[in-house]
């Protein structure tokens, strides 16, 4: 098996009649024979139009069938594809769009005639991915039909609470598809074990147990926000009248963890990686001890070398949080990551540094060896000496009853270099007042040591997002705060008497 493709067909020869996706809210269902099919006639359209080895077509498409079945198409001719979020703005597109260079761009209206191939191309890869730009242009990360197949097989491999049952699942996922989440993990894993992708168009809270009940899912995808609105939501009988065996995921509220799986009856299973990494460097708090409810990511797999370093690169004393080093032991340590950075050699190697790939985020290893994640090393804010994850923060501002959505960044300080931000979009039925301001920070301080509370607490009506909803945090730096709703509340930081 060479390409994504090549696995797929293979899966489909031995189990044609399996189901190999469901899509909701339509509720259809289509069996690997019929997909291979379906593929099969929008590859022969694809051919006829010119496109060969070397293309880049960009699929500007919602989560639905059409995605992965084009994806499969292209890539069974050899041609890239290169995601982009439907929501994207003009200037975000044309931005990838020139710079990966993409033949043409496949949109709903576009499905059944696609325009005809320039001459030449030079692409060599399964997919073009770009980063969500959080802190500039996004970087176009270079992903071979190798890393496809490898992190799928390596998600089969995990073993333990994820254990993987050959033609025996059904994966439900809300995630969209042009995240390397939905599409080259989940994906690739049950087509590969010739299991079922249950693809929503996107997360419905309200729902989301009915359409996991009905779509026999055993497998659950998740984001760490999910757990957090499910859990709002008033106990149901379809709490439990699901067959669901474990969730996989990353970032779920650390209050909210234990009480998802007391309420909802399964596991959620904390992991980390990244695009760049892939298969290369994926961990997993899939076997107990996983410490529910400390950001635990458990134990690096054999095969993976880890290193926790300061800022100068040495090692970091046990328990002190630290940047993440990754890399495949042996003769190639760059086995199973991304490829690379689409014209940008220089930061490739960058962050290929000293033969580590460096991940930016910040770890810390708990007595027994296992891995705790900390927060992104740029969301750490320095205050008098003392390292503050902006995510801690985070997660415990989103508890109080005014916070909407909340945001931690750092501000300059004149005495203690930096000082905690919160950013805080309101509930409807409170107001911007100093009042609010001073109970939210109290709210944190029974909570939290109180050098993490905020010392400034500033309320506007959005946070500035990106196409995939994540904070842009770099433009929140220079966001435009109303000081008139912006409050100064260092003087109540005190150190306990």
């Amino acid at each position: 098996m060479t390409t994504v493709f090549s696995a797929f067909e293979r899966t489909a020869r031995a189990h044609g009649s399996r189901p190999f996706l469901q899509v909701f809210p339509e509720k259809i269902e289509y069996s690997y024979a019929q997909a291979l099919r379906l593929a099969g006639k929008i590859a022969a359209r694809y051919r006829a139009a010119g496109y060969r080895p070397g293309h880049r077509m960009a699929l500007r498409l919602p989560n639905c069938p059409e995605f992965l079945l084009h994806f499969l198409a292209l890539n069974s001719l050899g041609v890239s594809v290169l995601p982009l979020s439907p929501d994207a703005r003009a200037a975000e597109i044309d931005y990838v769009l020139a710079h990966g260079e993409a033949s043409a761009v496949i949109t709903r209206d576009k499905l059944d005639a696609p325009p005809a191939a320039p001459s030449a191309g030079n692409a060599r890869e399964c997919a073009l991915l770009y980063t969500s730009g959080t802190t500039g242009k996004p970087k176009g990360c270079l992903l071979s039909d190798f890393y496809f197949l490898n992190i799928g097989q390596r998600y089969l491999d995990e073993g333990g609470l994820c254990e993987i049952r050959p033609g025996a699942e059904r994966l439900i996922t809300p995630l969209p598809l042009f995240h390397m989440n939905a599409l080259a993990v989940s994906t690739t894993a049950m087509i590969l074990a010739a299991g079922c992708v249950v693809q929503l168009d996107r997360f419905h809270p309200r729902t989301w147990w009915r359409d996991v009940a009905e779509s026999g899912a055993t497998i659950v995808h998740y984001l760490g926000v999910m757990p957090a609105l499910l859990l709002s939501l008033e106990p149901s009988p379809l709490d439990r009248a699901h067959r669901v065996r474990f969730g996989y995921g990353a970032n779920a509220n650390p209050k909210d963890h234990a009480a998802f799986e007391e309420r909802f009856g399964f596991p959620l299973i904390e992991a980390w990686a990244m695009t760049e990494t892939g298969g290369g460097a994926v961990i997993a708090a899939s076997r107990e001890p996983r410490h529910v409810g400390t950001r635990c990511i458990g134990r690096p797999k054999e095969g993976l070398e880890v290193r926790l370093v300061d800022e100068n690169g040495m090692e970091v004393s046990p328990g002190d949080p630290g940047e993440l080093l990754v890399r495949q032991a042996g003769a190639d340590p760059r086995r199973g990551f991304f490829s690379g950075y689409l014209k940008d050699e220089a930061a490739t190697e960058a962050a290929w540094r000293e033969g580590w790939f460096h991940t930016g985020d910040a770890v810390r290893r708990g007595p027994d060896g296992q891995l705790h994640f900390v927060d992104r090393r740029k969301n750490i804010i320095r205050r008098a000496g003392e390292n503050i994850a902006a995510l801690e923060v985070e997660a415990a501002l989103a508890g109080h009853p005014a916070v909407k959505q909340v945001a931690v960044i750092a501000a300059p300080d004149e005495v203690r270099d930096e000082e905690v931000l919160a950013c805080v979009v309101l509930n409807a039925s409170h107001a911007p007042s100093a009042e609010t301001a001073a109970a939210i920070q109290s709210w944190c301080l029974e909570r939290l040591a109180y050098f993490k509370a905020p010392g400034h607490v500033a309320f506007i009506d959005e946070l500035p997002t990106t196409s995939t909803n994540k904070v842009q945090k770099a433009r929140l730096s220079d966001y435009p705060l109303d000081p008139q709703r912006r409050f100064d509340l260092r003087v109540r930081k005190r150190r306990p008497a």
